[in-house]
């Protein structure tokens, strides 16, 4: 009929080519349905801090299970004990297998918090400090950061971008002026590697935390890998144990890294990326080397210095800075 408007046609986002199904899980993250107030940023910021608290004792305590067990060991062994408890978590609340379409990213996911992250890590730790592993981990927010907005593109201010760096420097700086063994070039090579797979796999597991809650992406994580690292640890067990002879101490180390660093610390953490947005709540992270630095003064007998409290404070600001920058819309992910 003429002169009768015609509606608008609706605009249709179309499917990325070559990862459709990888596609809808990082879509998920962007796609701004609603915008986060502040309280729910702020209870993600919380969360996010109870996931680092946890993380930070992953350094010592793998330290110390180095010490009873082969680093290879060290790794597969408390993935193995973190997939147990999360099969039990899965079969009481009968959760359902991820869609087809999330079962990349989580597999993505399972390289690095499960493979990547423990073994660089343990191998590193046989070469050189936790002081020096606090150096490269420093880093570890701000590489986090720059995955998150390449792969979401989220976006961040310049103010994001000058907090993270002042805080990173300062925690480069101070670890570098009391870090020993700094000489082993392999060592810090393992550690960076370490860093890129962590803040990988930091990414690509929170982006599947819009789709799901995040107790179910790591639990998922963990109880995939089960056939994979029930039998390593069984044969590495087997083909260690005689070089091996592991005290109670180091024992117990064992089972808080696969109870708390490598299952119970990505509950809280998961959920605080997803309402705080990944780059955003990933800066949290900055305070976990020098917690890490703390519980190595108290559980390895290290003396903190003043410097230590004033790089403590300056780190601190620098997290606050970055927390007030401007933040884009965030979708609230299920429960």
């Amino acid at each position: 009929m003429a002169g009768a408007r015609v509606p608008a046609t609706p605009l249709v986002r179309r499917p990325r080519v070559g990862a459709p199904g990888y596609a809808l899980a990082v879509d998920a993250t962007t796609t701004p349905t609603s915008v986060a107030p502040v309280s729910v940023r702020r209870e993600g910021l919380a969360w996010a801090f109870a996931g680092v608290l946890m993380f930070s004792f992953s350094v010592p305590l793998t330290k110390e299970a180095v010490g009873g067990f082969s680093p290879y060991l060290t790794a597969t062994g408390r993935a193995v004990i973190a997939g147990v408890i999360a099969a039990v978590l899965l079969a009481l609340t009968r959760a359902q297998v991820p869609p087809p379409h999330l079962r990349r990213p989580i597999v993505f996911t399972m390289l690095g918090a499960v493979f990547g992250w423990p073994i660089l890590l343990a191998l590193a730790l046989e070469r050189t400090t936790s002081a020096h592993v606090a150096v490269i981990a420093a880093f570890m927010p701000l590489t986090t950061a720059l995955i998150a907005v390449m792969r979401t593109h989220e976006r961040v201010s310049w103010q994001f971008w000058a907090a993270a760096g002042i805080g990173t420097a300062a925690l480069v700086v101070f670890a570098l002026s009391r870090a020993g063994g700094g000489d082993d070039l392999l060592a810090d090579l393992l550690v960076v590697g370490a860093v890129l797979m962590s803040s990988w796999c930091y990414v690509e597991g929170a982006t599947v935390t819009r789709a799901m809650p995040g107790w179910q992406v790591i639990s998922w994580v963990v109880v995939l890998a089960l056939p994979l690292t029930i039998p390593l640890s069984a044969v590495l067990w087997w083909f260690t144990r005689d070089s091996y002879s592991p005290s109670g101490t180091e024992w117990l180390s064992l089972v808080l890294l696969g109870v708390s660093s490598m299952y119970l610390g990505f509950f809280a953490w998961y959920r605080g990326l997803s309402l705080a947005g990944i780059a955003r709540g990933g800066q949290v992270q900055q305070l976990q080397a020098l917690l890490t630095l703390v519980w190595s003064a108290l559980l390895l007998n290290e003396h903190v210095t003043a410097p230590t409290v004033l790089v403590a404070l300056t780190v601190i600001g620098s997290v606050v800075w970055a927390q007030r920058a401007r933040v884009p819309p965030v979708v609230t992910p299920q429960e």
